[in-house]
């Protein structure tokens, strides 16, 4: 787990920057995807390629019928599926912090006038808690529609390298097979319990991005529903 460490400190920040249903898929890739590949995946994928048997010595043979079966590990996979997919978070994270920074020294030259002249911070308060709106509402949908499309991306990417499901058994006539070999995968179907395990979670992720892009809309759609309302009201008692 220690080579996560990085990654989930600096995601971790992101969660006081976040929607209650972004908390939700923060929680999903920690527990879920990068807890359970840092304790659990090594064990069961581990002896992918040492443990596979095939019904012949030809020296060679057994990569090359690893690598038709396999063009990328599992493992290696996953772990480029988290960083790819954690990416756009981090970008935001990068805007918010910027933001946050530029409005602090705007809030610093304000003190220091002492007049209170000048813009007044629109997007943070003094302990750097952001609002999501404006520009960072709009970084922050950016980032989920990537999160969307790389999420979509691996989905498929998977089920085109190697299925959902781990077939026992590989076929291979790769050179330098001397004939059509067959070899065998260890433990399928636990590897395969973990296939499934892993693309459920990732579908689950892929929900939540799409119910979060839903829940900006609407809270966006009604606080301009209560500002036209106070609008309204203010105009009827200015009359």
């Amino acid at each position: 787990m220690g080579e996560w460490g990085f990654l989930s400190k600096l995601l971790d920040k992101v969660q006081s920057h976040s929607t209650v249903i972004g908390k939700v898929w923060m929680t999903v890739l920690f527990v879920f995807r990068i807890m359970v590949l840092g304790a659990g995946a090594e064990k069961v994928w581990g002896d992918e390629q040492s443990s596979m048997v095939c019904n012949t010595k030809q020296p060679g043979c057994k990569n090359v019928c690893y690598d038709q079966a396999f063009p990328i590990s599992h493992i290696r996979f996953w772990v480029l599926q988290i960083i790819f997919v954690s990416t756009p978070t981090l970008v935001y994270l990068g805007h918010v912090m910027h933001v946050v920074h530029k409005e602090n020294k705007m809030r610093q030259c304000l003190n220091e006038a002492g007049n209170g002249a000048g813009k007044t911070p629109k997007y943070s308060d003094e302990k750097g808690h952001v609002k999501i709106k404006g520009d960072l509402l709009i970084s922050y949908m950016v980032n989920i529609f990537f999160r969307i499309l790389l999420e979509l991306a691996f989905i498929v990417g998977q089920y085109y390298l190697y299925g959902f499901v781990l077939d026992p058994k590989i076929e291979c006539t790769r050179a330098p097979c001397p004939f059509t070999v067959e070899c065998f995968m260890s433990r399928p179907t636990e590897k395969t319990m973990f296939i499934i395990f892993m693309l459920v979670v990732g579908c689950l992720s892929l929900l939540l991005n799409i119910v979060e892009i839903f829940y900006l809309i609407c809270s966006r759609c009604r606080s301009r529903s209560r500002k036209n309302k106070k609008a309204q009201n203010f105009a009827i008692h200015s009359h």
